[in-house]
């Protein structure tokens, strides 16, 4: 074999390198690991410095791990630097890149490296980051005599490489020791838990869990506290040997550090950080006498028990791994706890058992509910040691509780007839809760703050609430009230849930009663109005009885009534009820129909009208004038939809007054029936006042036709006496006087003796020409008044059938209508037309002015409301309709019309005689009547 050939410097160098990667994949200290870097730094490279430094990220600074120096003074390497920002070591740690300094010993920037480097005489520097996964371990300083020494690629690659194994290697160590030094809770947690088993006592378990969470946490001292729930402070039940004496700590003065734990909060104060505010963390620490605590709430069935505490006399930062040890050896002790109180609980819920069958034996079988209530209220006060037993019941009205029983001691005030509504969030948590809801210090919860002042005034510090019907809509409430804060635990809002629900069988019962009782009085109260507004005939009884009824069905200050006449523009105060003097009305003013804002709204609104004062008009005001006045109830006093409405009803009082539904509409059902009673009062009254008018005319005119009649027949006696004396020529003049005076006086005999209460239809025969010739001269001196031209046109030499007097009558009131509208100086068109053999058309025509609102009524006739104002009621339309009345009563048709060119057309349609007399049918006129109106209009 040929001798072996020596390895060149580039193999020697590739060799201690690899030996120097296995030996840093090796290691298993930081130790190691450094010692292995600086010994391979050291042999092969030819620096006068090196030296590795380890980054503390807790307190930034670098600690020397050691080194080589030209003197060999190593005493500065083990120096701790702590890095300054804008130093040149911290822009290595933070940006983890390679610097390089030409001349250490000039680098202002170096720090205390400067010094150390004019001591060692050390110029070129170059310093390398120790990193991995972008996490700085430290850095590595090589110094050279010489002036702006720069490593070769070759050695940059084998310091990257050897630096970055390094790094890994540190990082695996810190990982290593995290993993050793990190606590895990569950392992001691399984040790104690089999521990407890072998004690008998709960003090033996309380004591050993103590014990060890002291040692897992190694606190300075471990308590457990006990929590009294009636008199809200914590005692120290157990603590290690090294914890102090406490008076115990009042709930009062830690109220937020209580909240905390009963709602399953681990509470933790520690270095710089509390979860507390500072007022109380400052006062709970004292009471304690420590500067550091964690705290774990005991809770057994959302009840508190108490809490564990570790607690130290010096500020430290608690670790997850400490906190979860903690909250579960609280909760090993909540499930140790009760098993002491057991026999206690088991003879305290036989005893509730009973508590509750007694109370429902005595619901079921007592029938006065109060008796019943009596006996509730005593015995659940008794048991839970409560002052004030309360039954309340939320009426939806007034969107408010009434108190229906209530119990307290007789030195005690009660409280008012009841409690203002809650709000959204506290009406929700009743309503949803499946039992009863405890507030334990009234001045400091936020659970129904709208009864605090109440109950506060009264003395009450805590209170227990419960739902009648637990899983139904909130219908009723049972209150227990004590004078002192506390807490309630499960048993006690499990006996109040079970007794409310019993309760809540009697209140809905009573509820319904009650109700019934309510519809049963209204009902009552609206017959009896109704049956009074029935039978009353005058009108102003008829408004002051309905006003009187609706002010007591509706227990309000003020009602009244606003009326008006059809057609006015004014309406005036009636009937006004006022029970109390804010509520007066100025009952002078006049309003105005058209422009008041109440009386408008109300007539434009179909139903009931709520109002606030704030929304009337200064106008309004001016009458509606009540200092007490804020609600207002306006409606309309209507009957059919053709009627006009002619008043509203007002009610008003104070701003805060709520109306109920049946009171609403009982009120609408008043209303009603005062709107159709006043119309027929009303009417009554009206037709009424006619008749006996009509009664009194027609009495006199028949008298005064009596009186001439016989005035007539002495002086037609006396002339025929006279007549026989004269000579022949004034004979004959003295007996055409007494034939017509005769004539007269036959002709008014059937009138008086026939037609003194209603009318007679005689059926006679009359040529046209003399109805016309004694018509015209019936008129004449009107005719010759006005200057009026006239013209009759008729060709026609017949004679007319029927009720000749009154087709005169009529015929003479239209030429006397005619003349009166016609302009003087006018003209006057009678014609004269045979429809057919049977019927006969005499038009009058003239060119006086007539009201279009006369045309229509005389069409269509009078309007279905009579109260409505008409032209029919008064002259020229009341004679007119009598006319179309009378004319259609004896066969006969009369209508007025304008034509085209502006001319009135007054047209009677009357019956010509027969050859053979036979009397004209209704068939007969009404084909007349369906003929065109233009064919029979005179030229």
């Amino acid at each position: 074999m040929g001798a072996q050939r020596e390895p060149s410097t580039y193999e020697r160098q590739l060799v201690a390198l690899g030996r120097v990667l296995q030996s840093l994949r090796e290691a298993e200290s930081a130790e190691q690991l450094v010692e292995i870097a600086l010994g391979y730094l050291q042999s092969e490279f030819s620096y006068a410095l090196t030296w590795i430094g380890l980054y503390d990220r807790v307190e930034h600074r670098l600690i020397g791990q050691g080194g080589s120096t030209p003197t060999g003074d190593l005493s500065f390497l083990k120096q701790r630097l702590v890095l300054n920002p804008g130093d040149l070591l911290e822009q290595v740690v933070i940006q983890q890149r390679l610097v390089g300094v030409p001349d250490l010993r000039e680098e202002p920037r170096a720090g205390e490296w400067r010094k150390a480097a004019q001591t060692f005489n050390i110029q070129g520097t170059i310093i390398f980051p120790i990193r991995y996964k972008e996490q700085c371990f430290g850095v590595t300083l090589l110094g050279s005599t010489l002036w702006g020494v720069s490593p070769h690629s070759e050695e940059k690659a084998r310091l990257s490489m050897v630096l970055g194994e390094l790094g890994a290697a540190l990082y695996q160590a810190d990982v290593e020791q995290q993993r050793q030094q990190t606590k895990r809770p569950d392992e001691p947690l399984l040790t104690l838990l089999a521990q407890l088993r072998s004690f008998t006592s709960l003090g033996q378990r309380l004591a050993a869990i103590a014990q060890q969470t002291q040692a897992f946490v190694q606190s300075d001292r471990t308590n457990i506290y006990w929590f009294e729930p009636e008199r809200r402070y914590f005692w120290r039940r157990i603590g290690t040997r090294d914890s102090i004496e406490t008076p115990g700590i009042n709930v009062q003065e830690v109220n937020s550090f209580y909240q905390a734990l009963a709602a399953d909060q681990l509470v933790s104060i520690g270095e710089a950080h509390s979860s507390l505010k500072a007022d109380i963390t400052g006062r709970l620490m004292q009471q304690l006498g420590a500067r550091s605590l964690l705290a774990a709430p005991i809770l057994f069935q959302n009840e508190l028990l108490g809490f564990l505490a570790v607690e130290g006399t010096e500020p430290r930062i608690w670790s997850e791994e400490e906190k979860s040890y903690v909250r579960g050896a609280a909760q090993l002790v909540a499930l140790t706890a009760p098993l002491e109180a057991m026999e206690e609980n088991i003879q305290r819920a036989k005893q509730d058992q009973l508590l509750t069958a007694e109370i429902a034996r005595a619901i079921y079988s007592d029938d006065d509910w109060r008796n019943t209530l009596n006996h509730c209220a005593l015995e659940l006060c008794s048991r839970l040691r409560a002052e004030r037993f309360l039954v309340l019941l939320y009426d939806q009205d007034l969107e408010r509780f009434e108190i229906c029983y209530q119990s307290q001691p007789n030195s005690r005030r009660p409280i008012a007839s009841f409690l203002e509504g809650l709000n959204q969030v506290d009406w929700q948590m009743l309503e949803r809760s499946t039992e009863a809801v405890g507030v334990e210090n009234l001045e400091d919860d936020l659970k129904l703050m709208a009864w605090r002042e109440v109950f506060l005034d009264l003395g009450v510090q805590s209170l227990l609430v419960c739902s009648t019907a637990i899983n139904h809509p909130l219908e009723g409430l049972v209150v227990i009230g004590h004078e002192a804060t506390r807490t309630w635990n499960r048993s006690e809002r499990d006996l109040l849930r079970i007794v409310s629900q019993q309760i809540g069988l009697i209140l809905h019962q009573w509820q319904l009663q009650r109700q019934t009782d309510q519809q049963q009085k209204t009902y009552q109260t609206i017959q009896w109005g109704l049956t009074t507004m029935q039978q009353t005939h005058d009108l102003e009884l008829l408004e002051r009885s309905a006003m009187e009824h609706i002010s007591q069905v509706l227990q309000v200050p003020l009602a009244t009534l606003i009326t008006w006449q059809p057609g006015r523009k004014t309406a005036r105060i009636v009937a006004p009820v006022i029970t109390k003097s804010q509520f007066a009305l100025n009952a002078d003013v006049q309003i105005s129909v058209y422009t008041d804002t109440l009386i408008q709204w109300a007539l434009h609104n179909d139903d009931l009208l709520t109002l606030s004062v704030d929304d009337l008009a200064v106008e309004t005001r001016q009458w509606l004038s009540g200092s007490g006045i804020g609600q207002i109830l306006a409606m309309t006093l209507r009957t059919a939809p053709d009627h006009e409405p002619t008043g509203i009803v007002l009610v008003a009082d104070h701003r805060d007054r709520y109306w109920g539904e049946r009171q609403l509409n009982a009120l609408g059902t008043l209303v009603s029936q005062l709107a159709w009673s006043r119309r027929y009062v009303t009417l009554t009254e009206m037709l009424s006042a006619r008749k006996a008018t009509l009664e009194q005319l027609n009495w006199y005119k028949q008298h005064r036709l009596e009186e001439m009649y016989r005035t007539l027949n002495v002086a037609v006696r006396r002339l025929n006496e006279l007549g026989q004396h004269k000579e022949s020529a004034a004979s004959m003049r003295y007996q055409q006087i007494l034939r017509h005076l005769g004539g007269l006086l036959t002709a008014m005999s059937p009138v008086l003796k026939l037609e003194a209460w209603q009318f007679r239809h005689e059926i006679e025969t009359a040529p046209l020409v003399s109805l016309l010739k004694r018509s015209l001269e019936r008129v004449d001196g009107l005719v010759k008044q006005r200057q009026i031209w006239t013209q009759v046109h008729n060709d026609a030499n017949l004679s007319i059938e029927g009720d000749i007097p009154k087709i005169e009558l009529v015929l003479c009131e239209l030429l006397t209508v005619a003349c009166h509208r016609s302009p003087p100086n006018s003209r006057l068109d009678i014609w004269c037309r045979p429809l057919d053999h049977r019927w006969l058309e005499i038009s009058i025509t003239d060119n006086g002015v007539i009201e279009s609102r006369l045309l229509e009524e005389l069409q269509s006739g009078r309007s279905i409301d009579l109260l409505t104002p008409s032209m029919l009621n008064h002259p020229p339309g009341l004679h007119l309709a009598i006319c179309k009345s009378l004319m259609q009563q004896i066969n006969g048709e009369f209508n007025l019309y304008r034509l085209d060119d502006g001319r009135i057309l007054s047209r009677l349609i009357v019956p010509i005689a027969p050859t053979i007399p036979a009397p004209p049918t209704r068939i007969q006129i009404e084909e007349v009547r369906d003929r065109d109106l233009s064919s029979s209009q005179p030229m």
